[in-house]
């Protein structure tokens, strides 16, 4: 059996669109963040979270070469960067859907995110129709 993940649902205050532009983020470690960071930022749209997290890539790569650093001990610092990015990249996206003007609606539980979407919304229809 699938184990279940948490998403919090994010929806657009103001939006018109029949599911105010809903966003879930599932709650713990995100993979894509820690293989891909920078990337990851970017395709989230977290521009200046990018920025730093590139800066920190580099920097690590420029100590290396200048400090002459043992290249395992480097790599396990990459590794340890990568492993903090992956464990915070999630709340950081929260925070940023916040900035953004979305509101958290909810948290889901489910086993993949269409899921919880499915779950969300049939919810969300049942409360506004007025039966629970």
């Amino acid at each position: 059996m699938a184990r279940l993940k948490l998403y919090t649902v994010h929806l657009r205050a103001w939006s018109a669109a029949p599911d105010r532009e809903a966003v879930f983020v599932r709650e713990g470690f995100s993979v894509a963040a820690f293989l891909f960071s920078a990337v990851w930022a970017l395709y989230h749209r977290m521009w200046f979270a990018a920025l730093l997290m590139a800066a920190a890539i580099a920097g690590l790569a420029l100590a290396e070469e200048i400090l002459d650093l043992d290249p395992v001990f480097a790599e396990a610092v990459g590794v340890a960067l990568g492993l903090w990015i992956g464990f915070e990249a999630n709340d950081w996206r929260r925070a940023a859907l916040k900035r953004r003007g979305y509101l958290e609606a909810g948290l889901v539980a489910a086993t993949a995110a269409e899921e919880a979407e499915h779950r969300f919304f049939e919810r969300h229809a049942l409360a506004n129709s007025g039966a629970a």
